[in-house]
Parts: C-alpha cells; sequence; structure tokens
C-alpha cells in the first residue's frame, strides 16, 4: 500500500525535493546548493553526543499508566477474524498488533492479549460468551470489536445485527472503564475476494457493504474509533498471499497490513 503524499510544510523543503528530482534551474540549484553547505556547516559545529532521549526518538513515550498501575491489558472481542482461523497464533492480528505496541512503549509492561473469539460466532454467540466468559467484571485498557460476517453469512436481518452489535459496542466501552476512547472498532473484510466466495462475489460485498455501513453509523454515534480495513481485503487475487490455505480466511500478510494501517492509530488511543 502507497502512503499518501503530504504537502511540503515549508518552500525550503519543497526546494530540496524539487533539487533532489532536478527540477530546478541551474541558478537557483547553486544558491540552495550554497545554503545546504552553510547549514550542514553550521548544524557540525552545534552537534553534541546523542543523549538516550535522541536515540530512542522512534519509541513513544506514555504519560498515562495502565488500570491496574502494572501492566496493560487489551480484550479482542471477535469471531474467526480475531481468533485467527487458519493462522498461527503469532500471526492474529490483535497479536501483531500488541507485538507493535510493545515495540514502541519498551518501558511499558504488557499482559498477554486476551481474545474472546470463536469462528462462526454471530453477534448473538458473542454477546452470551461475554455474558459466561466474567470478563466485564475485570478492568481493561483497551477492547476491540470486529463483528458480523457470520450474521451476514447465516443471513440474518441487518435489524438484529443493529441492536445486537450496539449492545456489544456499549459493553466494550464499560468494560474499558467506561472510554470510549480506549476501545476501537475494525470492519469487516469481505470474504468475496477469496477463492470461498468469488463466484458470488458481487452479492457477498453488497451485504457487507450494507452491514458495515451499520456498523461504521452506530461506531461513530458512539465517538469510537472505527477502522476501515475491507478495501484491504478486496486486493486478492490481485496481489498474492492475502488468503489463508484454508481460500477463506486472511493470511498473516494480510493481517499484517491490517495492523499497518491503522497501528499509529491505536497508539495514540493510549495517550491521556
Amino acid at each position: 500500500m502507497q502512503q499518501s503524499q503530504r504537502p511540503f510544510a515549508n518552500p525550503f523543503l519543497r526546494a530540496m525535493h524539487e533539487l533532489l528530482q532536478g527540477r530546478l534551474n541551474p541558478q537557483t540549484r547553486s544558491r540552495l546548493n550554497a545554503l545546504i553547505f552553510a547549514l550542514t556547516a553550521l548544524s557540525w559545529a552545534s552537534c553534541t553526543a546523542p543523549d538516550s532521549a535522541t536515540q530512542n526518538s522512534g519509541e513513544f513515550e506514555s504519560t498515562v499508566t495502565p488500570l491496574n498501575g502494572n501492566s496493560w491489558r487489551y480484550l479482542a472481542l471477535g469471531d474467526s477474524y480475531t481468533i485467527g482461523e487458519s493462522v498461527a497464533s503469532e500471526d492474529r492480528w490483535p497479536n501483531q498488533l500488541q507485538a507493535q505496541l510493545e515495540t514502541a512503549m519498551i518501558d511499558d509492561a504488557f499482559e498477554d492479549v486476551v481474545v474472546l473469539a470463536t469462528t462462526g460466532w454471530t453477534t448473538s454467540n458473542l454477546s452470551q460468551a461475554l455474558s459466561n466468559s466474567g470478563y466485564e467484571e475485570e478492568a481493561w485498557d483497551m477492547v476491540s470489536l470486529l463483528i458480523g460476517v457470520n450474521n451476514q453469512y447465516q443471513g440474518a436481518s441487518i435489524e438484529q445485527y443493529e441492536l445486537e452489535y450496539e449492545n456489544l459496542l456499549q459493553r466494550a466501552i464499560a468494560a474499558a472503564d467506561g472510554r470510549e476512547d480506549r476501545v476501537f472498532v475494525v470492519s469487516i473484510p469481505d470474504y468475496g475476494y477469496t477463492p470461498f466466495g468469488a463466484s458470488n462475489q458481487a452479492q457477498i460485498s453488497a451485504e457487507l457493504e450494507t452491514f458495515n455501513a451499520t456498523c461504521k453509523a452506530i461506531t461513530d454515534s458512539y465517538n469510537v474509533a472505527h477502522f476501515n480495513i475491507t478495501d484491504i481485503s478486496q486486493h486478492w487475487p490481485e496481489v498474492e498471499g492475502l488468503v489463508a490455505e484454508d481460500g477463506l480466511h486472511p493470511s498473516g500478510l494480510q493481517y499484517e497490513m491490517w495492523v499497518e494501517s491503522f497501528y499509529e492509530d491505536v497508539l495514540e488511543l493510549l495517550e491521556p
């Protein structure tokens, strides 16, 4: 996936870019080279030995602490996409996400991510499992929710999904100590773009579009972050390796692409 092009912050950076691209006329290029030389000399004169803050500039320094005061706790709610059907546990997207968070927040401790998800679950199944789990009585620093594909696959009504999904979202917020800013939702991937669903792609995609629109509308109404990964799932078969060996579920590579698309946004949720 290509990153979007961002405008340059000031004319000097724009000129630098144009210099590298060879688009400046000779006179302007000569003046800019002189300026670059002067700035380089000045920077060398003021150089100091790097300190630990400089060396770790790529790391995220959280100014808040976990609810239990010791370690961050993450609860991932979902179905086969969250449990990572047909991929190794370390390739599940919640596990990949937490691995990236642990790398960025190197001074913080994390408990193992807790995944409450099973292949085939609908919103009704997840709701019952959450009630039986006891997890709602515990304190969670972050909760994610991805649910709905089996509602569509089993022919459940969009009205039923709307009611049950909203209830799950409310309970996810409550589990995150009542903080909607510590909850995020991932959209439903499009299995029409898999060997399993290819023969009925148009209908699958159209129905999932309705479920995803409902999901996003409810999520937005609660001011909860919603991350759209559906377009990533639709890159098959143009992009190889996006589907697991079962011909239906995402591969570890696709899950990695999901995480890369929203990892920085999740990291910001941990800010106060």
